[in-house]
């Protein structure tokens, strides 16, 4: 026990070289994530899952927007990165681990930015690492979703800076952070304003924004995020594809659409937030029996902070109350409680001995689990899970060796983004679901349709195809592709020919 109480002094205490402990930790660990994964799926030859293979889908082209009801920051990055090392898992496990590790550090950063002990800061980074969306959901799936995690943190992180050096690059940097922010998930709007409120409602914050140099903060995020708004409103179709998983409205009558909206968010704030909350109250428990102080004023940054939390529980409940949103994801609590982990850190610091040993046992709690995440992430890496999960598995070099076997193939149209899995057998093919926004356009023949048993509906891509002025070939043929540990799958691959004008 002793050895393990060292072990969790040096990650609050010490450091590696230039870097505190804490942060080398979260460094190696991100590295280690980048170079394991890619190697384990090319040695048993496996692909990568939902999320990651519709990033492979869009990753082909750079645009303001890319459909499915999310915004494009994400896959700028997997662009950007696939330029350098090829489009390939590596490119996109060197995206999503360095969000991860970036909102790792500027949460970190920003205790440590506003004054709070290297303790308080390694607590508030290892206390993200108890929800299990972040150190299990992110690790083996979610795209945007790390985005989020990631500027939401450097967004505080600039509003400290902000406060400690009033300057013209401050406030530039801001509004990239804003801007980022937003051009990270939808969503976000919700953790930009919960911020905006607690700055106004903050003495020290306010006088930050009604500074005249704020309009620089605002007309760079809006410049920014101008050609994704731009995108929006002229592809409204594919902006709001996904909006009828929010269940609006589901309930029938009024009263039974505001109670399912109620269970409905209660139940994705306990599954998101229940874990983490429960090791806090237990690692409260815990230390007890240390001395405390008297209790004091919150400084201004943890009353920013708490505020923060506050207003966007209370913007959520009003966006479920209006829209009458009856259906919830728990990854959709993260812009409401990213900064759950960074409040608590900073309110054990003013605890004395108390609120050592609790930031203690939230840091080594929290590093145990993500060193046992390792290898079941690992596996998942290369087996998936089940129903959907099951496409990881799958022989995409088979899959591409029978599609061409009378020939080249340009662009594979399929019901839904697993067949983004064949860009990384074959960069330079184009590949289609109904959800890629000027589909018609996108076609490059010759052209085929790839069809499996999967939940999608094959009605809503046959629909897409003849808009796009395209026929199904008469002859269909039926193919089995290898899966890791199971039986092969059976694939239909199908010719698709342009309609002759009448």
């Amino acid at each position: 026990m002793r050895q393990l109480e060292k072990w969790t002094d040096w990650l609050c205490d010490d450091r590696v070289g230039p870097f505190s402990a804490a942060i080398a930790f979260a460094l190696a660990y991100c590295l280690v994530q980048i170079v394991v994964m890619p190697l384990s799926s090319h040695f048993v030859g496996t692909g990568v899952g939902v999320d990651d293979a519709e990033q492979l889908m869009a990753m082909r082209f750079l645009a303001a927007g890319y459909g499915g009801s999310q915004p494009p920051l994400y896959t700028w990055f997997g662009i950007l990165t696939a330029s350098l090392v090829g489009t390939s898992i590596l490119a996109l496990k060197i995206v999503k681990y360095t969000l991860l590790a970036g909102g790792l550090v500027a949460s970190f950063a920003t205790v440590r930015r506003l004054g709070y002990s290297a303790r308080a800061a390694t607590a508030a980074m290892f206390g993200l690492l108890l929800f299990p969306q972040i150190v299990w959901e992110m690790q083996h799936a979610l795209t945007h979703s790390v985005a989020v995690f990631c500027f939401s943190s450097l967004l505080l992180l600039a509003v400290a800076e902000l406060q400690k050096r009033r300057s013209t690059t401050a406030y530039v940097l801001l509004g990239l952070a804003t801007a980022a922010a937003m051009l990270s998930k939808y969503n976000e709007v919700i953790f930009l304003a919960a911020l905006f409120l607690a700055a106004l409602s903050v003495r020290e914050t306010r006088e930050a924004i009604f500074d005249r140099r704020f309009l620089i903060s605002v007309v760079v995020a809006i410049l920014a995020c101008l050609p994704t708004f731009y995108w929006s409103l002229t592809h409204l179709g594919d902006l709001l594809a996904h909006s009828g998983g929010l269940g609006v409205a589901e309930g029938g009558s009024a009263a039974k659409t505001l109670s399912r909206g109620i269970r409905g968010l209660g139940n994705a704030i306990l599954n998101f937030a229940g874990l983490p909350a429960t090791i806090f109250a237990v690692a409260f428990f815990l230390a007890r029996k240390q001395s405390a102080p008297p209790p004091e004023a919150a400084p201004w940054p943890e009353t920013l902070v708490w505020r923060a939390i506050g207003f966007a529980l209370l913007i959520t409940l009003v966006v479920v109350l209006a829209g009458g949103i009856t259906q919830f994801r728990d990854r959709w609590m993260l812009p409401v409680f990213v900064l759950l982990p960074v409040a608590i850190a900073m309110r054990l610091d003013a605890m004395g001995e108390r609120g050592r040993k609790t930031q203690a046992t939230i840091v080594f709690v929290g590093a145990v689990m993500a060193i046992l995440v390792l290898p079941v992430s690992w596996y998942m890496q290369v087996h998936g899970g089940d129903n959907r999960g099951s496409i990881v598995r799958m022989d995409y070099a088979s899959l591409h060796r029978q599609l061409t076997v009378d020939g080249p193939v340009g662009t594979v149209v399929s019901s839904w983004f697993w067949i983004g899995n064949l860009r990384l057998v074959d960069p330079d093919l184009i590949v289609l679901d109904d959800e890629i926004p000027d589909f018609a356009k996108s076609i490059r023949e010759p052209a085929v349709l790839v069809l499996t048993d999967d939940e999608e509906p094959a009605s809503v891509i046959f629909k897409r195809i003849t808009e796009a002025g395209y026929v199904m070939d008469t002859v269909h043929r039926r193919i089995a592709v290898p899966q890791l540990g199971n039986a092969p799958r059976q694939v239909t691959i199908t010719r698709l020919h342009k309609m002759t004008p009448q």
